[in-house]
């Protein structure tokens, strides 16, 4: 399967107005976020961030709100003045006609108030009129083909793991809709609220289509039946996580005995797929469940859980009353207290929906292509000193780190936006139809997916747009991308002194490299395939050091009682540990690095640290924390700042932790990876 890596981002951002980075008063590392009560080896997070979090709690619109959330902030104000520039200047050219006009469409809550679920009407009596369970699966075949995503299985054209140079059709497990398995299957109070929120939420969605109330009450029923059945047959997040386990190939012939009711053939030429022989599964048995439930469940079931996909994919863009009661569920799950502002979802909309239109708007006001060059360097230092760390190391032999090396220097990078853009030939977008523009766009995405098939691997393209704060690592493409959004403070600064850069950016880079090199990553060899490059003893001493990651972080705790996983977390945390290792060398051979000069009273090392910590500096509310638990491969802010560092014995150094220190570890005790 090809998968995104995706790091670093789900916790972060102080975004500082670029204004008030250039006044002379702003300090990089700004003492008054700092809690100096607090010991930096007793909890370096509260020691370095403890004011901040104190003064930023958590807005009501929001869920959390930290370092990478205000950064966000500041892109979506920066979308804000693109669209609204945009839909006022439509005549300009196509490109901003399209945003502009998909921007408008979605901010007219007006001529969606008058709509109701019209625009979804002739849909849902579409699958009212079914009556047989091939029917059924038809409307499975044309919904996918709609863009309508997770309707009884995931399905994408994507790169064979194994032969990343061709596309292959793959199956993936799904059919759900809460967020993890564990919401069906689960017995504690939390999940049994959600299952009984979950009901309700239904009920009256159905209510909002014009059932009355005992109809809707049995749709929901019947649909979380079906759901956690469903469920029962998926694997967890942490198997999933197994490159190996979920790299299942069949032939299509061979898939179609596994489920005798899917005649695969069929089903993926009704899905456009015309040319493949062969196919990908990550979970072969819940196709067979899957397979049993589809004559096992009562026709009308299919049609309520048909109905519900539609309903669910399409109430963020219908009028108020399904918008306020899918905020309403969606205040179960996480907590927040409103809304987040219109303005800001449709921002999101048409970043998500033509996001390399919008992002030319965005790079061409926005980028500075000094910062890009700045960037390249720091890869380049990173890099080389992954590379130097790599031959250095005493657990591994000269054999295996011959081939760590190759992969190493192969990888790609990708800084700022595309060097070749999408064009989106084929979407037709109105300023009066929304539900109609986003079924123009989804329908594109499916076609231009399923056109992959037969042609050769595009690896220009990206899976992340400019405005995004975030980056990844691609393995089958063997690349690490950074979009424009991230090369901000506090990651990255053109006025900033090395010891900032080094312990945001350069820290991201190196996080990004180690991903191909962490538990998921290094089983892919340097040309992106999936096989096995390692000496079995190699491997054995690799998994005897990560096996200490994962002990380490599942002693965490969230809400006090939460445990962190330690599996589902394990990739996030080597690069994270091996980022910050790899950045810290690279920053040492700069002459700031070798310098003992302080600014703003701190010495290079410690300002290194301290620009590691504001990263991650976070504040989350209590039940979004616990959904993070069972759903995000990264840790909490808090351990993102503090398991690292205390296994770095430059950090001791730096502010003198000693023995007795809440946070200090016996030198044999610190875990060394890469």
């Amino acid at each position: 399967m090809n998968r995104l890596l995706l790091c670093v981002i789900i916790s972060v951002c102080c975004a500082i107005a670029v204004n008030a980075q250039k006044e002379k008063s702003f300090k990089f590392i700004d003492p008054a976020n700092m809690d100096p009560s607090v010991k930096p080896g007793d909890n370096f997070y509260l020691y370095a961030n403890g004011d901040w979090l104190k003064s930023n709690p958590v807005p009501a619109s929001k869920t959390r709100w930290g370092s990478f959330d205000a950064l966000r902030q500041t892109s979506l104000d920066h979308m804000k003045l693109l669209l609204d520039d945009a839909a006022a200047n439509t005549s300009k050219n196509s490109l901003n006609q399209r945003v502009g006009d998909l921007y408008a469409a979605a901010m007219d809550s007006a001529a969606l108030e008058q709509l109701g679920y019209t625009p979804i009407k002739p849909a849902l009596d579409s699958i009212n009129a079914i009556t047989t369970y091939n029917e059924i699966l038809q409307q499975v075949e044309i919904l996918r083909t709609r863009g309508i995503r997770g309707v009884l299985f995931g399905f994408s054209v994507e790169q064979d793991d194994k032969n990343v140079n061709a596309y292959i059709p793959a199956l993936h497990q799904g059919g759900t809709s809460l967020p993890d398995r564990d919401y069906y299957l689960k017995d504690d109070s939390r999940s049994r609220n959600v299952r009984t929120q979950y009901v309700s939420y239904i009920t009256d969605m159905f209510k909002l289509v014009g059932d009355d109330s005992i109809t809707a009450g049995n749709k929901a029923q019947e649909i979380l039946g079906l759901e956690t059945a469903l469920a029962k047959a998926q694997l967890s997040r942490v198997e999933l996580r197994d490159p190996i386990k979920t790299y299942n190939k069949f032939s299509v012939e061979d898939f179609n005995k596994l489920t005798p009711t899917l005649d695969w053939k069929a089903m993926l030429a009704a899905m456009k797929v015309t040319t493949a022989d062969s196919i990908l599964c990550n979970n072969p048995s819940f196709f067979k469940t899957a397979n049993s439930l589809l004559s096992a469940v009562p026709v009308n079931a299919w049609k309520a859980y048909l109905q519900w996909a539609i309903i669910k994919n399409t109430a963020s863009y219908l009028s108020s009353p399904f918008i306020n009661r899918e905020f309403g569920f969606n205040q179960v799950l996480s907590g927040q207290k409103q809304i987040t502002p219109r303005w800001q979802r449709m921002s999101s909309l048409v970043d998500g929906g033509l996001g390399e239109l919008l992002g030319q708007l965005y790079v061409e006001k926005y980028f500075n292509d000094a910062a890009k060059q700045r960037m390249l360097a720091l890869v380049k230092n990173v890099q080389q000193t992954f590379a130097d760390r790599i031959k250095r190391l005493d657990w591994m032999s000269d054999s295996t780190k011959q081939q760590a090396l190759i992969k190493l220097n192969a990888i790609v990078n990708k800084i700022g936006f595309p060097d070749k853009w999408e064009t989106y030939t084929g979407v037709v977008i109105s300023r009066n139809n929304l539900i109609g523009d986003l079924k123009s766009i989804n329908e594109w995405e499916y076609n231009d997916m399923v056109e992959h098939m037969g042609k050769p691997v595009d690896k220009t393209k990206w899976g992340m747009t400019p405005p995004t704060i975030n980056a990844y690592y691609n393995p089958t493409n063997n690349e690490i991308v950074f979009p424009a959004g991230i090369l901000q403070f506090p990651f990255f600064d053109a006025n900033a002194d090395d010891a900032i850069n080094y312990g945001g950016a350069a820290a991201v880079i190196g996080h990004e490299l180690t991903h191909g090199f962490d538990d998921e990553g290094r089983l892919y060899a340097a040309d992106g395939n999936l096989k096995d490059w390692w000496t079995a003893e190699d491997a054995k001493k690799f998994t005897a050091r990560t096996d200490k990651v994962v002990a380490q972080y599942a002693a965490f705790r969230v809400n006090d009682s939460i445990h962190v996983n330690g599996n589902l977390t394990l990739g996030e945390n080597l690069a994270d540990l091996g980022g910050l290792n790899i950045a810290y060398e690279a920053f040492k051979k700069t002459d700031e690095g070798k310098s003992d000069k302080k600014i703003d009273g701190f010495t290079p090392d410690q300002r290194f640290f301290l620009s590691w910590a504001q990263v991650w500096r976070n504040n989350v509310l209590a039940d979004y924390a616990a959904l993070g638990i069972l759903t995000d491969p990264h840790s909490p802010g808090m351990y993102r700042c503090n398991a690292p560092i205390s296994n770095i014995d430059a950090w001791y150094n730096a502010f003198d932790i000693k023995p007795g220190d809440k946070m200090y570890k016996p030198e044999d005790q610190r875990i060394k990876v890469w």
